[in-house]
């Protein structure tokens, strides 16, 4: 399995993936391009054996306290980049405590407690050093 092409501009070789529908791509311009139009995560096929994904809660109203908080369009991008953050996020235990942060009814206190935990503290360093100046 060797280098792959950028599936955007079919030119360049990719570095990356989209974390949506693991399209390899090679650029933030070819990134953004391909984000023009929704994707979605590729269907397993039947024979893999993935466990199965929490529904989300995208329902709830979004409260923000400090404004200059919202990460920007750019900021965003540069972390659905990131090949090492994309990793990070494939272990299950990841998944499973920000899904329950997500559906908690007390948020901050499970955040807390959530990066006291190694795998989870790294995994917000890492979101922190990529949308850093």
């Amino acid at each position: 399995m060797g280098p792959k092409k950028c599936g955007v501009c079919e030119e360049a070789q990719s570095k990356y993936k989209c974390p949506s529908c693991v399209i390899p791509y090679c650029s933030l311009t070819c990134f953004k391009k391909h984000k023009e139009i929704p994707c979605g995560k590729p269907q397993p096929s039947s024979e893999e054996n993935l466990a199965p994904t929490p529904a989300l809660h995208v329902d709830k109203p979004l409260y923000v306290d400090e404004p200059s908080q919202v990460l920007t369009q750019s900021q965003l991008e540069s972390v659905a980049s990131s090949s090492e953050i994309c990793e990070a996020l494939r272990s299950e235990e990841l998944q499973k405590l920000i899904c329950n942060i997500d559906s908690s009814t007390d948020a901050e206190s499970d955040l807390d407690k959530a990066m006291q935990k190694e795998e989870f503290h790294i995994l917000a360093q890492k979101i922190l050093s990529t949308i850093s100046p």
